[in-house]
């Protein structure tokens, strides 16, 4: 098991964790699990450790996550993974003969991996391609269509050396090289993207929308993607040219006269430098007589959505946008209620460990009496109580 990990890795844990802000790196974890993958080929507790020391967490913190996606082997695994669906699609098309049939021909069962390394067995619940079924992955490459022949051969081939082309996608790669990818890192190999293509009933939609003449209005395939400084930059102007066509407003109107200190009237305006007539800021940028609030930039987004949609009644801006302040509105219990409720209370006697609330020892024996009576054949002739009442 391995110990320490590559300066190669670390300086790829790095740049992992440099992608998020400062105040977020956790979200690092999931590629930074993959990472530790691409070294050992599955996540060891060297890998947990490594990943909760880059990121100031515990190890129970990374081992929970860790636990909760199938991707993440927790323990070694080999070369090639092969996941067979036998989800119910998939198995009524043959799935489950399919992955029966490796099973016999490779000697493991789910999640064992051969004797000489290469090749590590799965039974997949689902893996998204009912249209092409029976389905079969290797590291998470397509083999659409399999029977149990054709599987055999494919990891025969596997087994030999080779590299059979997916179905789908561009050619395979060991489990270590996916992993590196799915750590947001590019595949490195020569031709590691080359060769594979789409499926026919991927492109169904494709070519009815071509047939049919279907086509977003407006739409350019050539339109290149802008990069985010060309996209900012474009907004940026598009709200100046906006701001500038827009015309002055009006001076919000005045609420009221306010009596001066000599008992003169003068129009409503901001206190302090504000000019006379000049509405108050706060109420002409929004129109809200509410005070400003700062925004509580150092409280997480989770806790500012939660004060948002529940706020504190004593604290909460009444006309606030998407706030509303909990009032008391249901009327108080009339009189004669609950004089019912004593009473029901007191006719009730609290329940004890052997018997339900509300009812009498005297009655339970009676039930208890008569209910042996009728077991030994013998007819009451006198209703109980309860009976009665029943």
């Amino acid at each position: 098991m391995t110990t320490t990990f590559t300066d190669e890795t670390r300086e790829r844990a790095r740049e992992i964790i440099a992608r998020y802000p400062a105040d977020r790196s956790r979200s690092a974890l999931l590629p930074l699990l993959h990472l530790v993958q691409s070294e050992e080929g599955y996540v060891s507790p060297a890998g947990v450790a490594f990943c909760a020391e880059v990121l100031g967490l515990n190890k129970a913190q990374v081992g929970a996550v860790a636990t909760f996606y199938t991707m993440y082997k927790r323990k070694p695994t080999g070369d090639f993974l092969v996941s067979v669906c036998t989800n119910t699609m998939c198995n009524v098309l043959g799935g489950q003969e399919v992955y029966d049939t490796l099973a016999e021909h490779l000697g493991v069962g789910h999640d064992e991996t051969t004797a000489d390394g290469k090749i590590t067995l799965e039974h997949a619940e689902c893996l998204a391609a009912c249209d092409y079924g029976p389905v079969m992955t290797v590291n998470y490459d397509f083999f659409d269509g399999v029977d149990s022949s054709t599987a055999v051969g494919v990891v025969d081939e596997l087994r030999a050396g080779g590299r059979p082309m997916p179905t789908r996608g561009a050619r395979l790669c060991t489990l270590k090289e996916m992993a590196v990818q799915l750590a947001g890192f590019a595949d490195e190999r020569d031709g590691a993207v080359a060769d594979g293509g789409p499926g026919e009933p991927t492109l169904r939609g494709l070519r009815l929308a071509q047939q049919h003449g279907v086509s977003v209005p407006g739409f350019d395939p050539n339109t290149p993607i802008r990069s985010k400084a060309e996209a900012d930059k474009a907004a940026a102007q598009a709200k100046a040219a906006e701001a500038a066509a827009k015309p002055a407003e009006a001076p919000a109107p005045q609420v009221g006269p306010v009596k001066g200190g000599d008992g003169a009237s003068a129009p409503t305006g901001t206190p302090g430098n504000a000019g006379v007539g000049e509405p108050a800021p706060a109420a002409a940028a929004t129109g809200s007589t509410a005070p400003d609030v700062k925004a509580p930039d150092d409280k997480s987004p989770q806790v500012r959505t939660a004060e948002t949609r529940q706020p504190d009644a004593a604290t909460a801006v009444p006309d606030a946008p998407g706030t509303k302040v909990p009032a008391e509105t249901s009327p108080p219990a009339p009189r004669d209620a609950q004089e019912a409720e004593a009473a029901g209370v007191a006719a009730n006697e609290p329940a004890g460990d052997g018997k339900p609330a509300g009812d009498s020892t005297g009655a339970q024996e009676r039930n208890l009496n008569e209910a042996s009576a009728s077991a030994d054949g013998a007819t009451s002739t006198v209703a109980s109580e309860t009976g009665a009442q029943k």
